[in-house]
């Protein structure tokens, strides 16, 4: 071996750690980099704390804890109201039965001899059957509104007509066209009635102006 090729077999090892100091250089300069990218820079965010963790989580639990409370309290009022009013369509076509039945018993002449008595004892049969009518309707929470005398209630009365009278104050019920319907606390069918005013002055009866100029 010549002194030149001694010469190039001792300088190898040192060319081959330079190099390997310049890429160990090279990648502490990357990890700096990337570890500084980390950081709170401009459309990143700042890497949080085990405190701040902790309060997001406890936050989130609590809202969640929050809306499956709602939801529970949803689902009772929705099954409460289910069993209250789930009658209420069948409640509403028995009404015309009702109805007909007190139409019926308002209808009947007065009769006297054999012929009454047969028809008064058919009469008690049907005021039975009404009041039983009324007693089953009442048992599922459906109460009648027969508001003759009373305020004019816009909730739960529906005015046909205006009765011109000195007798009663305006707005006061004078006639019950058909009786009204509450089902629990809401109203199932309205009370159709007929309402007090009060009466039109005369033409006849308007005070004349004295004339203080004669």
């Amino acid at each position: 071996m010549t002194d030149t090729e001694k010469e190039e077999d001792n300088e190898t090892p040192e060319v081959a750690e330079d190099q390997l100091q310049e890429v160990i250089a090279e990648d502490t300069a990357q990890e700096s980099e990337v570890q500084d990218g980390d950081g709170a820079g401009p459309g990143q965010t700042a890497e949080k704390t085990p405190e701040e963790e902790v309060a997001e989580l406890k936050d989130r639990l609590l809202r969640a804890l929050a809306e499956n409370e709602n939801l529970i309290r949803r689902g009772r009022r929705d099954r409460e109201d289910a069993l209250q009013y789930a009658a209420t369509n069948f409640a509403r076509d028995m009404l015309g039965v009702a109805d007909n039945m007190a139409r019926a018993l308002a209808s009947v002449p007065e009769l006297e001899g054999e012929a009454a008595e047969a028809v008064n004892a058919l009469l008690e049969g049907v005021k039975l059957t009404e009041k039983e009518l009324a007693s089953t309707l009442e048992r599922h929470g459906i109460v009648r509104i027969s508001p003759m005398g009373e305020k004019f209630d816009h909730d739960r009365h529906e005015a046909l007509f205006e009765v011109p009278t000195a007798e009663a104050e305006p707005g006061t019920v004078m006639q019950v066209v058909e009786d009204g319907y509450m089902i629990h606390d809401r109203l199932l069918r309205a009370a159709r009635v007929g309402v007090a005013k009060a009466p039109d002055a005369a033409p006849g009866n308007q005070p004349r102006e004295l004339d203080t100029e004669a």
